[in-house]
């Protein structure tokens, strides 16, 4: 269950939080340790009171979590530290990332973002494109979205028209903006407004959706 809306960007502003990984660590008697990681994909995790800076940002959290009926509705979620298949003061463009090759069949292709670091890569989905922000090219030419392709932005999948499939070995890039989908992790805001005049920041924790 899904809510196709976008959490008051004012607020995420000021939110905490980034990608968490869960690591099981056993060590041995020897003073070893064996590592072993149960997820094959990150998970998102922020903390939405510290964006909080008026009545008015408190007000606004209430009605967008009451619409939500706590975390039985996920929702959409503006990362400003990662929001772009680019460098954050870069402009996405056709060639940001790799989706895949053709084959001359082909004709779905799902968004992804590439975190490379020492050799080693983290390939991503991207299920929540920003609506109009997404560029698609094949072997570097840009597509035009309606003749070439149909893009599903709840879904962050592109379906090339009949007539339009990537050629064999064709490189099938893309770039864009993206929200994280996300839930509340909580059903209860405890918000003290006299702890929140005199500086503290209620618990707002938000965690990622894993949808695909």
């Amino acid at each position: 269950m899904f809510h196709e809306v976008l959490f008051p960007r004012s607020i995420a502003l000021g939110a905490r939080g980034g990608p968490e990984r869960r690591t099981e660590v056993v060590t041995l008697a020897s003073g070893f340790e064996e590592r072993n990681s149960p997820w094959a994909l990150s998970r998102r995790r922020y903390n939405a009171g510290y964006g909080l800076r008026s009545l008015d940002d408190v007000q606004e959290l209430i009605a967008f979590f009451e619409a939500r009926h706590g975390r039985l509705y996920g929702f959409r979620w503006r990362d400003p530290a990662d929001e772009r298949s680019c460098l954050p003061s870069e402009t996405p463009g056709p060639q940001d990332q790799l989706l895949g090759l053709g084959d001359g069949a082909l004709t779905e292709f799902t968004l992804a973002k590439t975190y490379s670091s020492g050799g080693r890569d983290y390939r991503r989905p991207i299920s929540k494109p920003v609506s109009g922000s997404v560029r698609v090219a094949v072997d570097g030419t840009e597509q035009q979205e309606g003749g070439d392709y149909l893009i599903d932005e709840t879904a962050g999948r592109i379906t090339f028209l009949a007539g339009r499939e990537p050629p064999p070995g064709a490189a099938v890039t893309a770039g864009f903006l993206f929200d994280v989908p996300v839930r509340f992790d909580t059903d209860f805001l405890e918000i003290n407004l006299a702890a929140f005049e005199a500086g503290s920041v209620p618990d707002v924790p938000v965690v990622e959706l894993r949808l695909s």
